[in-house]
């Protein structure tokens, strides 16, 4: 039957590809979706906002009970302040937790959350002075983990550098995703031919739902990579090549594109890879009849652990870049990772496509070859 000989209803400038609308969706905002952003999770409004119950001074601050509920009167500031300042609707409720110990010195920490149209928010936690005339929140984080090491590579086949390379780079990939292909093509060999062994590269699977075989393409790709890393990234760089080709009857390239001559299609590519490399092929046509999804499925947890709803998606040490993003600035932040683990990057890449001459419109000179 035909799957998806149709045309998509993005730009293909727009940006990378997410994943549909689920039923139990990624980020619950439904929930707090009468509260300004001031108040919801917003990074930077939460990282030090002060309020003052009273007049600026500096004041002794007399121990308050640990565990203690507010005062009637602690209880109607902190509400009138918060009423003030997050702009609620008149008809909701602020809901304040007891006194609990925090890791400031003269302050402890209350749970404060607002319900409104039979809706809870979720608590978020603020500080309140010990004399109960200063309400604070702020986030802290952990600094003391190695960005380089935040996210796995799971002895995933790799390309450029050993592990201990000084930097990372782990891909969430998607092998139906033409802003995947698309970003696949302009770094590849790009980012070895650059940075050589500076860099470690490995590929994480995130297929897209609405993508009807990627699921197929990763099960197929993870059978070979477990004999052939090399034969795994000539298959990966083969399939991104050729995406738009794949599922088309090549005795009628007008016939509509069907699953079933994909899923066919992507299995041979994967055998003969397989003899080209010399594999084991009862082990991998075993692997491909039995289609296991667990390994593909525990890797797109990961993603979702990560906020991860859109392929690719890039972590380099640690830091996320989303979408097909310009090589240049890739280029950028790879030698700031670089810069930071003490390694003098190469000298400033120079574009060589002429200004304003579009990604997607650059074509390797050669076909992908292993790297």
């Amino acid at each position: 039957m035909p799957f998806f000989n149709r045309k998509s209803h993005r730009a293909p400038w727009s940006g990378p590809h997410r994943r549909a609308a689920r039923s139990t969706p990624l980020c619950d905002n439904e929930t707090v979706r009468f509260l300004p952003s001031s108040l919801a999770t917003s990074l930077f409004a939460n990282v030090l906002v002060t309020l003052t119950l009273a007049t600026a001074g500096c004041h002794a601050q007399a121990p308050s009970a640990t565990g203690a509920q507010l005062t009637p009167a602690e209880q109607h500031r902190v509400e009138v302040l918060l009423r003030s300042k997050a702009n609620l609707p008149p008809q909701s409720s602020v809901h304040l937790g007891p006194r609990q110990p925090s890791d400031i010195p003269g302050f402890d920490t209350i749970s404060v959350s607002f319900s409104a149209e039979g809706k809870d928010s979720k608590p978020a936690n603020f500080l309140l002075s010990k004399d109960g005339k200063t309400l604070a929140q702020f986030s802290k984080y952990d600094l003391s983990a190695d960005p380089r090491t935040l996210i796995s590579d799971d002895g995933r086949p790799s390309r450029g550098g050993p592990a201990s390379a000084p930097v990372i780079i782990v891909g969430f990939d998607d092998l139906e995703c033409p802003y995947c292909a698309r970003l696949h093509e302009s770094i590849f060999p790009a980012l070895t031919q650059r940075y050589g062994d500076k860099v470690h590269i490995v590929y994480k699977d995130f297929p897209i739902d609405q993508h009807p075989w990627a699921m197929r393409a990763a099960v197929d790709v993870n059978c070979l990579a477990a004999q052939s890393p090399t034969g795994y990234w000539n298959l990966v760089d083969y399939i991104h090549a050729h995406a738009s080709e794949i599922g088309e009857d090549p005795k009628d390239p007008k016939a509509d594109k069907t699953l079933d001559r994909a899923n066919q299609q992507l299995d041979k590519l994967t055998k003969d890879q397989g003899q080209f490399q010399k594999a084991d092929m009862p082990k991998l046509e075993a692997c491909l009849t039995k289609q296991d999804t667990a390994a593909i499925e525990a890797s797109r947890k990961v993603g979702e652990s990560l906020n991860i709803d859109s392929t690719p998606t890039l972590f380099i040490n640690g830091e996320k870049l989303e979408g097909a993003v310009d090589v240049s600035f890739l280029f950028g932040q790879i030698d700031d990772a670089l810069r930071a683990e003490g390694v003098q990057p190469p000298p400033p890449y120079v574009n060589p496509m002429p200004p304003g001459t579009p990604l997607s419109t650059a074509k390797p000179d050669t076909k992908p070859t292993a790297k």
